[in-house]
């Protein structure tokens, strides 16, 4: 099996809120738009707030948001509104994270990788095969 593209299909109990959350608030570009649905550009994913078919089940996961600052996102999203569950902290893992909800309740974590952090350096031996 060849997986080709992907993406997270949010089925929200209120189409027009959380529309209005991922393309005002948290200031996603659009993708693209059809009839009754608007997909997202998200980094190297793509999230879909589809207003067809009715909601969905509830979302039990959460959507994991690479920035550059987290400092930063959190001040632009607090100014814009965003219910914001956990302030900027750096984790035990290493990674700096800062958890909001949409109008659905579905989890958004923002992650800042430090610069130090083994997801930014090259592991990789001196001249071996990786």
């Amino acid at each position: 099996m060849d997986i080709l593209s992907s993406r997270v299909i949010l089925r929200p109990a209120d189409y027009d809120a959380t529309l209005a959350f991922y393309r005002d608030v948290l200031q996603l570009a659009i993708a693209r738009e059809y009839p009754g649905g608007t997909v997202f550009f998200a980094g190297q994913s793509l999230i879909e707030v589809a207003g067809h078919a009715g909601p969905a089940s509830a979302f039990g996961g959460a959507l994991w948001l690479q920035v550059r600052s987290v400092a930063d996102t959190f001040a632009e999203l607090s100014a814009r509104g965003a219910t914001v569950t956990a302030e900027p902290k750096l984790q035990p893992w290493g990674l700096i994270e800062m958890w909001v909800t949409d109008p659905d309740g579905v989890a958004i974590v923002f992650v800042e990788v430090p610069a130090d952090h083994p997801l930014r350096r090259d592991v990789r031996k001196p001249g071996g095969n990786a």
